[in-house]
């Protein structure tokens, strides 16, 4: 028998001609920049935000994301097509739900799903006939249709019948200054054609170019491939780091000569450990997932193993430095740490290794303060609670001479450099920001 087309055909006419009302469930990272495309579009949109606070902050055209202008906010809230709330009551009147909530690890490095649980239980509480819902989480594959399924369909309603389900990842890059939401191609996957096929002329009224593939589940694996594929380089070339550092070779200058190759090679760069909610959580996702079909996913977990050491390795070799410089090791030594956010240009602190060296140099001893032009105060985070409302510390030649050591955690383009230079009286720099400035101070270390 097939499925009733008649929701489908009149969700389908209602996206053509923009009156489709689309309601983004968490204004984050993720689905701030999407509602404000689905306006731009000229889309009715409804935000939600359970956090109260930062729904009247964008109600009041407030800037809220650093690369996003209040002037973009403002000009959006003007249109009188964006609205905001913390109210669930208007999920109802939505034809479209895209969720674009937190998904977290455990501090066992599991899937931490109740973001996403509670968001589908509400969303049960008001579905309709018509409706499409649209997960962008990254989560493991099968989880739009092992998870938020069930829960909808205790409604009564049925998948590909009434409602419609599809999966979407998010490929949000933040500060990126070439590529935006709109411009970034969108991969699609429904739970059955017709869900499929109406994600895809969603997206198709949003972005450049829509990717649609067979599924849910090989949509959500899309996402997961993405962020393995770069947290395996990035093991690949820390690890190199490590071995090159011991034969005394510089392992930027190997990587910008290896570049060079015009095929074959792709540059990958060491760090102090990694960041965002994507690289060092997504591949944990994946070898979760496979330990259901009793698969051993050993090479993910050895590069994440290698990344999740790299701030205890930098935290090492700043205490060897400071030994070797100063007599002291790290025991009351006072270290400023350049950047908090965990890349540069952005005010995003979420698993920033920036944080994790803070905490390993005050468990050592260290005396430990940060300057970061974007983050003037650490936010309260699950990982580490005890640095929130930790300021940063301005900079001047007096403060950078009164530190017996400066440790580059990200390498903002607003930090003055050579004010650094000048008066530090040791730098460790885990970004190569010193020598890509052509900055040679008298006593810098690569780590």
């Amino acid at each position: 028998m097939q499925p009733d087309a008649s929701p489908a055909l009149q969700l389908k006419g209602l996206i053509s001609e923009r009156r489709a009302r689309i309601g983004v469930i968490g204004l984050g990272y993720v689905g701030l920049p999407l509602a404000l495309v689905a306006v731009e579009a000229g889309f009715p949109v409804l935000g939600h935000d359970i956090n109260a606070r930062r729904v009247a902050e964008i109600a009041a055209g407030k800037q809220v994301i650093r690369y996003i202008p209040a002037e973009r906010m403002e000009a959006a809230l003007a249109t009188g097509r964006f609205e905001v709330t913390a109210s669930v009551d208007a999920f109802g009147g939505c034809d479209v739900l895209v969720i674009c909530v937190p998904t977290p690890l455990t501090r066992q490095r599991e899937p931490e799903l109740s973001f996403v649980v509670a968001t589908a239980r509400t969303i049960a509480t008001s579905l309709r006939p018509g409706q499409l819902i649209v997960l962008e989480s990254t989560t493991w594959p099968g989880t739009t249709v092992e998870v938020v399924k069930p829960i909808l369909e205790e409604t009564g309603l049925v998948s590909g019948r009434d409602f419609f389900l599809a999966f979407s990842p998010e490929r949000e890059d933040p500060g990126n200054p070439s590529y935006s939401t709109a411009t970034i191609p969108k991969v699609v996957g429904g739970d059955g054609a017709v869900a499929g096929e109406l994600a895809e002329a969603l997206y198709a009224g949003l972005v450049e170019r829509v990717v649609p593939v067979s599924s849910t589940q090989t949509a959500e694996a899309v996402k997961l491939t993405e962020n393995i594929f770069r947290a395996v380089n990035i093991a690949l070339v820390n690890e190199l780091k490590t071995v090159y550092a011991a034969m005394g070779i510089d392992i930027w200058e190997v990587i910008d000569a290896a570049r060079t190759k015009p095929f074959g090679f792709m540059p990958f760069y060491p760090g102090p450990g990694l960041g965002g909610h994507c690289i060092p959580i997504d591949p944990f996702y994946l070898t979760w997932k496979a330990r259901e079909f009793d698969i051993e996913t050993r090479f993910i977990e050895l590069a994440g193993q290698i990344n999740t050491r790299m701030p205890y390795v930098v935290v090492d070799r700043l205490a060897a430095e400071l030994d070797a410089s100063a007599g002291r090791g790290l025991s009351g030594a006072r270290i400023l740490v350049l950047g908090a956010a965990y890349k540069k240009d952005v005010d995003d602190t979420r698993e920033s290794p920036a944080l994790k060296l803070m905490e390993l140099i005050d468990e050592r001893g260290g005396l430990c303060e940060y300057h970061d032009p974007h983050v003037p105060v650490l936010p309260p985070t699950r990982r580490h609670p005890r640095l929130a409302g930790k300021p940063s510390t301005p900079l001047d030649a007096a403060t950078i001479a009164g530190f017996d050591a400066v440790l580059v955690a990200t390498d903002h383009e607003a930090i003055d450099y050579a004010l650094v230079a000048a008066h530090a009286r040791l730098i460790v720099d885990t970004r190569n920001a010193f020598a890509r400035l052509g900055l040679t101070p008298q006593r810098i270390v690569k780590a």
